[in-house]
């Protein structure tokens, strides 16, 4: 016994000692992905999805694992070859609902008795359970002429064994994202538990639930008595140049199989108004509303609508943050959401009556947003610039922060990575403006280090204190590199004026924060090699690369992934045609100057710098036409280029092999850039 023990405390010193390496990418697709969380009714159990990846088979598969609130008893609940997604718990707790092959499917806690609830050849998602536990609201997308799934079955079947693949266009948004839209639409569904029966609430509309842009799984909710649900859709005939998603409710009461049911609007703006939730005293609606018609990066103001009286007030019209993710404490008095603040996704708790603001945790970037049946909890899965996501829990009061799922602890105990840290630098006009600073493994002060300048997409979006599977700080910097990333005008988190500031102007005052603060890192930081500077952005990112190329020569590199080069034929090949026209303010047709203003192709003359282009075949946001000119141009210049072309991916690359070629290729191009 004795010899055995000194031969685990001998192995347990060897493992503990072994010297730590920088992140690879085989850690990086390595790492365990929680997706989907949900709690038990009773707050004791949390349901929630791991996505894992093999690049060998190039592909990923999502399970459903079940954990106790204090972390322990981690223990699978669905994890077979094919992937499980959406549990949600009934609210007696006795049910996990939860989506296999398309299809609603219920079992115990334990994984028994499976029960399949749907059986719809266009599939079912998106599950929420009544109170009750008798109903279930779920989406599918049919014919909006088929009243019967028959139907349904019948056309996909035509058009699948038709000869002709050919299409007729009488409409814009004839494409969306990374798919061709078809004549399908989104129909929010009703189902009866014990009879399996399913009715389709929007019959025959040609809108989607939720909207086919800005909308989610937070859009369609059931009052606590489940006599009422509330949804989230766009009315407007032309869909591409509108925002203007609207709160409508039903009385589920008048529901018939055989037409639609009757519903009433609600919501009052000509922006985007989103995420209608019930208090739980039924008295109340929440939802998130913006005000301006088809911009969709306007604050997101807390609404709050009164269902006896049919008045709606501004919860917060004082504060000056964007809200998301909306939760009631069990007593109606309080709100709890989340907020982009700085280079956090923080966590919030409102007095309804009082408007009165709590910040309840700061730092991290937050989401998924769970409440206790007692009020005294907070659920939440939190990432962190070294932390891919886990389950956290903290009081609401602000307290008792802790970790629950610890999932990557063992592959990120070998992995050698620094935390975050900010620095800020005086923009145009003297604006402050913010940017991360990550430091290279095994970081010496005493040397100097190469520098990835990076340049986030939206442009309403930010750089975080996140663990991004695709453009990760960390990933950039374990080749040795230290890595800036600022978040100019435009980015989110600094307040809507902030915001508003890019719109406009893409290439002028963001321009100036990003070089100013390129400029204050060069000179304040002694590690920093100036003479090695590269430069990399994706979508805006992508778009102020191809900027930048005209009009500097500060860097030795450039990567431009999914960037807007021309802005005129850009908005004549994206789908969501209100983001250009705000942002360049009108069309093209009417307002040529400014999109000739900012256009990144009437300056690719002065480029002397290499360029690495990145695109993708089914990018229908920024269509591959755009890489094509820049190519072309860089070429027929005799710039330095090389493009990186994926013809099976979209805005994103998100299969594992054709990730580790864009890491490879990427890191590659600025290694061979080094002087």
């Amino acid at each position: 016994m004795r010899t055995f023990s000194l031969i685990f405390v001998i192995l347990s010193t060897m493992l503990m000692s072994q010297p730590k390496h920088a992140l690879t990418f085989d850690d990086l697709w390595g790492m365990k992905r929680i997706g989907n969380v949900q709690i038990s009714s009773d707050g004791n159990t949390i349901a929630f999805t791991v996505t894992t990846y093999s690049v060998e088979e190039n592909k990923g598969n999502t399970d459903i694992y079940l954990i106790d609130r204090d972390g322990k008893n981690l223990r699978p609940f669905k994890n077979s070859l094919k992937s499980e997604t959406n549990p949600i718990f009934s609210p007696d707790g006795k049910r996990i609902a939860y989506v296999f092959e398309s299809q609603i499917w219920a079992a115990n806690p334990d994984g028994s008795d499976e029960q399949k609830l749907t059986d719809l050849s266009t599939g079912a998602s998106g599950i929420v359970w009544s109170d009750d536990g008798k109903k279930m609201l779920f989406v599918s997308s049919v014919y909006p002429d088929c009243t019967t799934d028959e139907c349904n079955k019948a056309k996909d079947k035509a058009k699948e064994e038709s000869k002709v693949k050919a299409s007729i266009f009488t409409e814009l948004m004839y494409r969306h994202w990374d798919e061709w839209r078809g004549e399908k639409r989104s129909h929010l569904f009703l189902l009866d538990v014990s009879s399996k029966e399913v009715v389709d609430l929007t019959l025959n509309s040609t809108s989607d639930v939720p909207p086919i842009a800005l909308g989610s799984s937070h859009d369609y909710s059931f009052s606590p008595d489940g006599s009422e649900a509330a949804f989230t859709m766009n009315l407007d005939k032309v869909v591409a140049t509108s925002t203007n998603n609207d709160i409508f409710i039903m009385q589920l009461k008048d529901v018939d199989k055989s037409k639609p049911t009757p519903f009433k609007k609600i919501s009052k703006s000509k922006g985007n108004d989103c995420q209608p939730v019930y208090s739980p005293d039924g008295k109340f609606i929440a939802y998130t509303s913006m005000e301006r018609a088809g911009f969709e990066a306007d604050k997101a103001r807390l609404m709050l609508y009164d269902r006896s009286t049919g008045t709606t007030k501004i919860l917060t019209n004082d504060i000056a943050l964007s809200v998301n993710e909306i939760v009631w404490s069990t007593d109606s008095k309080a709100i709890c959401f989340l907020a982009e603040n700085e280079i956090y996704t923080s966590l919030y708790k409102l007095d309804v009556a009082t408007s009165k603001l709590t910040l309840l945790q700061k730092e991290g970037d937050n989401t998924n947003l769970l409440l206790s049946n007692d009020s005294k909890k907070l659920f939440f899965k939190q990432q962190r610039t070294n932390l891919p996501y886990e389950i956290f829990s903290i009081s609401t009061e602000g307290k008792e922060l802790q970790q629950i799922t610890f999932l990557n602890q063992d592959r990120l105990a070998s992995i050698e990575m620094n935390p975050l840290e900010t620095f800020w630098s005086k923009g145009a006009n003297g604006t402050k403006v913010q940017s991360i600073l990550v430091k290279p493994p095994f970081f010496d002060a005493k040397k100097k280090y190469p520098m990835i300048f990076l340049v986030h997409g939206g442009p309403q979006g930010h750089w975080s204190d996140d663990f991004h599977y695709r453009w990760n700080l960390q990933m950039f910097a374990s080749k040795g590199y230290v890595v800036i990333a600022t978040n100019p005008r435009g980015s989110t988190g600094y307040g809507q004026k902030f915001v508003d500031e890019i719109s406009g102007d893409w290439g002028g005052k963001p321009y100036v924060d990003l070089m100013n603060a390129y400029d204050y890192a060069i000179k304040n930081f002694s590690f920093i090699d100036a003479k090695n500077t590269f430069a990399a952005g994706a979508s805006y990112g992508g778009y102020m690369i191809n900027w930048i190329a005209g009009h500097t020569d500060r860097f030795k590199a450039l990567v431009s992934h999914d960037g807007m080069y021309n802005t005129e034929s850009a908005w004549g090949t994206t789908e969501e045609l209100w983001f250009n026209e705000w942002e360049f303010k009108g069309t093209p047709i009417h307002n040529r100057k400014l999109y000739e203003k900012f256009s990144p192709s009437r300056f690719i003359q002065n480029c002397k710098t290499p360029m690495l282009v990145i695109h993708s075949a089914n990018d229908f946001r920024l269509a591959e036409e755009q890489a094509f000119q820049l190519f072309t141009a860089l070429q027929r210049l005799g710039v330095e280029s090389k493009f990186l072309y994926f013809p099976d991916e979209s805005h994103w690359v998100t299969k594992p092999q054709n990730a580790k070629l864009w890491w490879n290729t990427v890191l590659d191009w600025f290694n061979s850039h080094k002087k």
